[in-house]
This record gives C-alpha cells, structure tokens and sequence, in this order.
C-alpha cells in the first residue's frame, strides 16, 4: 500500500564532484549511496544518498546546470544553495555524525541549545558544511 500523505521526498544539491560527494555523504554523514556505479558508468545522470526511508539528496554535477530546463531561469539555481538543511537524529546519532566529520577534520560549529523546529524545541544542534558550501544543521530532540 502506497501513503501518499504530503512529505519530503527528496532535495537536489548542485555539487562540482558528485562521485566525490557521494562518498562525503557515505563517509562522514552516513548516508547509504544510490545509483554510484550507474552514475560512473554513465546510465545515470546523477547519484543520489539516502537520508531515511522517504527520502534522498540527489547529488546534480553543477556541470549539467545549463541543462536544467524545467523552469525558465532554473539554471541560474547554480551556485545558489539554500541557505541550509537540517537533520533530525536520535542523540547516539548526533553524537556519532559529529565525531565522524571531526575525525575527517570537517569544521563543525559549536554545539547550540534550544532551537526551534518541526517538532518543537530541539535538545542540541551544530552546524557543518559539505565539501560544496552547503550547509547543514543536525539537531535532536529529546
């Protein structure tokens, strides 16, 4: 059975190196890569990562961006990422994602209390960049 109720499905990153970044999201973040092998061998017009069950980041080559057709002006979203994206993890989670970018020496901010989101009043919750400039925030709830 198939819920169609309203969701995220999925957020598209314009990256210089999506082999690169797809191995950035795998092995700093966490995330379970999609399509790799496809997007190498050239069957793929992007890799994807998944960030749960529903949802994914597709990982576009900003090389591709002066193809992106589907609105007027939609190229001119390269070089334009959102100003973030926030994870919500469980705590063991949160703790293990910043010790896994901080062994990868990926600068992360420090360690904020009591931010508002989706679901109300988030525990803690930093912020890190990916090798792209975008940046993420990670928080939990308690």
């Amino acid at each position: 059975m198939t819920d169609n109720s309203t969701r995220l499905d999925h957020v598209v990153l314009w990256v210089r190196d999506p082999l690169a970044s797809a191995d950035f999201y795998e092995k700093a973040v966490g995330m379970r890569p999609l399509r790799v092998t496809d997007f190498a061998a050239g069957t793929a017009p992007f890799p994807s990562v998944r960030l749960n069950d529903e949802t994914i980041l597709d990982l576009a080559p900003l090389a591709g961006a002066a193809h992106a057709t589907m609105l007027p002006g939609a190229a001119d979203s390269a070089g334009h990422p959102v100003n973030h994206i926030c994870l919500a993890l469980p705590g063991d989670d949160f703790d293990a994602l910043r010790t896994r970018l901080e062994e990868r020496s990926v600068p992360v901010s420090e360690i904020h209390h009591d931010s508002y989101g989706a679901r109300g009043m988030a525990r803690r919750s930093f912020y890190f960049r990916d090798p792209d400039g975008n940046i993420f925030e990670v928080r939990h709830y308690d």
